[in-house]
């Protein structure tokens, strides 16, 4: 029975991934469905289009659609025209006409990458009547059919089976972000006592980075999905403004603690150091819960009081002259440290308002579902 609730327990953490795959075999079925009944030339490129248009939520299917729509028809009519208006007689001449659909369609999906289908297109376009003998023309509206058909079969299935919205995606990806800075924040801050290497300063920043990318990559679908009314919610803005920020004070942080405090200093903030960095952490690892669970945000009177009590020692280190006679770069990363720990102060009650934001957002939608 155990090992049955553990499976369980790991299908459902991946839910999400979960879903991706029924929803994108659902699609790519129907489309193959739907461009058989249709007789359409070739239902390959419907399916493919299916399969590339269903993604992990419904903002970036919408996205999907809309690039790979517009890159499938300008390069049906470029590749169309250039068959039509440049007939060719031999494999030269089709050499040639290749080369002139692929290059300048080449040279815009490198400036512009949503529209990286148009070569595709355009070379299906232009190959596809050689080997079925069909002219450009019908070859071009039987690629915009098969493409079409893909698409709005993707699209639909990204709506109406298991729809996964970005909205609720970026809940998840911000508490995993705020998980990763409250560990980052522990073992840069222990750093005071034995300094590191810029390699170990980066291994603790990197995870960060990347998370930080894709948590804005969700920003941008969920804001997408609130455009087009598929969904609501807070305004993804303020969330990610706020852990970028904090972001930074931990990069900040990371650079005032490679080299560790002077002994003297170390003892009378060791104390302090470590209520702020447990209290902090504990803070962001509970904002990180409340955001995956729609709770309130966790109380931040302990984050207030840790952090006064750290700049009261701060004060009481540079009344008694502890700093000085240490070199120029000592004093930097003290003060670097105290200023990057108020920076911090000030966004995580921004942070406490946000997940407060959302938990309401949450408590409405649960309470215009029971009425």
């Amino acid at each position: 029975m155990t090992r049955a609730r553990q499976l369980f327990d790991r299908i459902r953490a991946r839910r999400t991934q979960l879903g991706l795959a029924i929803r994108v075999t659902v699609a790519a079925t129907a489309a193959y469905a739907i461009a058989t009944a249709l007789h359409l030339l070739l239902p390959l490129w419907a399916v493919l289009t299916s399969l590339i248009v269903t993604q992990m939520s419904v903002g970036r299917s919408l996205k999907a659609t809309r690039d790979y729509m517009l890159g499938t028809i300008g390069g049906a009519l470029y590749g169309g025209a250039i068959a039509i208006l440049l007939p060719y007689s031999s494999e030269a001449g089709l050499l040639g006409l290749l080369v002139l659909s692929v290059a300048p369609l080449a040279f815009i999906a490198a400036i512009n990458p949503s529209l990286s289908a148009a070569t595709v297109t355009a070379v299906i376009v232009l190959l596809v009547p050689t080997l079925h003998h069909a002219d450009p023309l019908t070859s071009a509206i039987d690629r915009v059919s098969e493409v079409g058909v893909g698409a709005v079969t993707g699209l639909l299935v990204s709506f109406l089976v298991l729809p996964s919205r970005a909205v609720r995606q970026i809940r998840a990806s911000a508490a995993v972000l705020l998980e990763l800075i409250a560990d980052a924040l522990a073992e840069l801050l222990a750093g005071l006592t034995r300094g590191r290497d810029n390699d170990a300063l980066h291994r603790i920043q990197d995870g960060i980075g990347t998370a930080m990318v894709n948590l804005n990559a969700i920003g941008s679908e969920a804001e997408r999905e609130r455009a087009a009314r598929l969904s609501s919610g807070p305004d993804t803005g303020p969330l990610l403004r706020t852990i970028l920020r904090l972001r930074h004070d931990v990069v900040m942080i990371g650079r005032a603690t490679v080299v560790p405090l002077p002994v003297e200093v170390q003892l009378r903030l060791a104390a302090p150091l470590s209520e702020v960095s447990t209290v902090i952490a504990r803070f962001l690892r509970s904002a990180a819960g409340a955001l995956r669970e729609g709770a309130g945000a966790p109380p931040i009177h302990p984050v207030h009081v840790a952090l006064q009590h750290y700049a009261e020692a701060v004060a009481s280190v540079r009344q008694d002259g502890l700093i000085r006679g240490h070199p120029s770069d000592t004093a930097e990363r003290f003060f670097a440290l105290g200023f990057s720990l108020e920076q911090m102060h000030q966004n995580l009650g921004d942070l406490d308002r946000v997940v407060g934001e959302w938990s309401e957002a949450s408590t409405d939608k649960t309470a215009r579902l029971a009425e």
